[in-house]
């Protein structure tokens, strides 16, 4: 749903939004193996939250390209703060509420077999629908896994996606594009400080999704360094003429680099963390711009490209609640790996893409646009 003043999207971006989206599922998949088995690493897709800096990347390219130009003429502060709010926050809600339903469905059951109360649960729902983190060992953790958001953990990047938003709005559209370039190259130091540090002290920097010094820090430095990348090069984008393929091209560059295992070893610098900030700063930019240069030139890629853009959001928030019964699933039976819960692990995933839709479809949709009419 766009608003009247809103300019065309970039097609491909929103297509490679979705295929991120769909390797996030994938990945969390994988991670379901290494949680439930108390494996060190994952087996497959290793690199798959790397997926959330490339959807901060993508935030700032189109924020800025959407909004940069129009303070002062058709953008006021509080308009664009309610613009964001009804782009997000409907999804992040019914994220939440899935959540719910799914931990009452499995008795509140907490991973180390306790249960927790339904009042519990019911202010885990209302602090999770007003973005207030939960700290680890708070009641209101009600799976006792330190999450933020216990009933929908992958909402810990949209509390930071928000304060991107916030800090856009007051600060970073104020800056000169020479001024921008200083910032970004300050962040960009700053997570390579510590990724190739390893400040996480587990090798890599899949940190932010919950409350304390090194994830809060990590977690920040993961959305400013890429969000600040991607508005620059809005600034700056010239596309690239006579891109063919782009789309695919991208998306098999993202389903490598998602892929490749965990590099161990580096003293002192962390080789999985070169890899990780290769990624974010050097590549990521580069998949971007064939993105935003190429554009669709059939129906059927056109038609890929709308339904995984459409579906990209609501996917990445409400296939959590799905993962949170997998993972459940997993740990009663003792099975821990692909090829003996294929067909579990594809439905779940299956289930997840059609609660996208419908949830986009029959609510995202509805509501945005009847909320739009106080964002004029």
């Amino acid at each position: 749903m766009t608003f009247s003043d809103s300019k065309p999207h970039y097609a491909l971006l929103d297509g490679l939004r979705g295929v991120a989206a769909m390797l996030v599922v994938w990945y969390h998949v994988f991670e379901g193996f290494q949680f439930a088995g108390n494996k060190p690493v994952i087996d497959f897709i290793n690199h798959g939250y790397l997926t959330v800096d490339f959807f901060f990347m993508l935030s700032g390219f189109v924020i800025g390209y959407a909004y940069d130009d129009r303070w002062g003429k058709s953008l006021t502060m509080s308009g664009f703060f309610r613009r964001r709010l009804i782009r997000l926050h409907p999804m992040v809600m019914l994220g939440a509420l899935i959540g719910a339903i799914s931990f009452l469905l499995t008795s509140m059951e907490r991973w180390d077999g306790t249960h927790s109360t339904l009042l519990l649960t019911l202010i885990a729902l209302v602090c999770s629908w007003l973005m207030i983190p939960a700290l680890p060992g708070m009641q209101r953790d009600v799976r006792g896994n330190g999450e933020m958001f216990p009933l929908n953990g992958p909402c810990w990047s949209l509390f930071f996606e928000y304060i991107g938003n916030i800090l856009y709005a007051l600060i970073i559209r104020r800056l000169s594009t020479r001024a921008l370039a200083w910032l970004t190259a300050l962040l960009c130091c700053a997570l390579t400080w510590f990724a190739v540090t390893n400040q996480s002290g587990y090798g890599s920097i899949g940190v932010g999704w919950t409350v304390d010094t090194t994830n809060l820090l990590g977690g920040t430095l993961r959305m400013l360094c890429p969000f600040t990348i991607g508005m620059l090069m809005s600034r700056v984008f010239k596309p690239i003429k006579n891109v063919r393929g782009a789309f695919w091209i991208c998306t098999i560059i993202l389903l490598v680099l998602f892929h490749v295992p965990f590099i161990d070893g580096g003293t002192p610098m962390s080789l999985n963390g070169i890899f990780e900030v290769a990624c974010i700063i050097c590549i990521f930019p580069i998949i971007v711009w064939l993105g935003a240069s190429g554009t669709t030139t059939d129906n059927t890629s056109r038609r890929i490209c709308r339904f995984l853009g459409d579906i990209s959001f609501p996917l990445y928030i409400v296939h959590y609640p799905l993962m949170y019964a997998f993972y459940m699933w997993l740990m009663k039976t003792r099975l821990y790996t692909f090829s003996e819960t294929w067909p579990i692990a594809i439905s779940t995933m299956a289930c997840s893409v059609c609660i996208a839709w419908l949830s986009m479809r029959f609510y995202d949709e509805p509501i945005r646009k009847w909320l739009k009419k106080f964002a004029k």
